[in-house]
């Protein structure tokens, strides 16, 4: 049997149970999946960008923002996808929609803040603000806690 699905046709073979019920339940499943991961990817953006002002208030967030933000800067200098992306992509398919080519950024953030068609240039300006952004913060930090300073308090 097949179930009319926005994403085209599904065959129910195979799913126990229900009829036509399982096979939108599982096509349901992907979709949200896909959902969880585009918000666990903008958070993540958020933490690469924003991260070293949180670790003026906790000061061990430095050691997992500092690597999430040189992954989040090189993304962006080497032009690789990112992880995230090819699962959300994965997703999306299984749920019967179309994934999309590109990056994440290009794909979510590019056509929000820039005109469609990201260019290399594009992408050094972004990776260069994750990394100056990042330093302001790290200037921050070091201006709360001086490395002397930690050195003798014992952090």
């Amino acid at each position: 049997m097949l179930v009319h699905h926005p994403g085209g046709l599904i065959r129910c073979s195979g799913y126990p149970g229900a009829g036509l019920r399982s096979p939108v339940v599982a096509v349901m499943w992907y979709m949200v999946g896909a959902d969880l991961v585009l918000v666990t990817h903008l958070l993540f953006i958020g933490f690469v960008v924003g991260g070293s002002f949180l670790a003026w208030r906790w000061p061990w967030l430095i050691w997992v923002q500092l690597p999430a933000m040189v992954y989040g800067a090189l993304v962006e200098f080497a032009g690789f996808a990112c992880p995230l992306t090819a699962l959300q992509n994965y997703l999306l398919r299984r749920g019967g929609q179309a994934g999309y080519r590109g990056g994440f950024i290009s794909h979510y953030l590019i056509q929000v803040i820039y005109p469609p068609g990201l260019t290399r240039g594009i992408q050094l300006a972004l990776g260069t603000l994750v990394v100056l952004i990042a330093a302001a913060g790290y200037g921050g930090y070091l201006r709360r806690y001086p490395p002397a300073r930690a050195w003798r308090a014992g952090h």
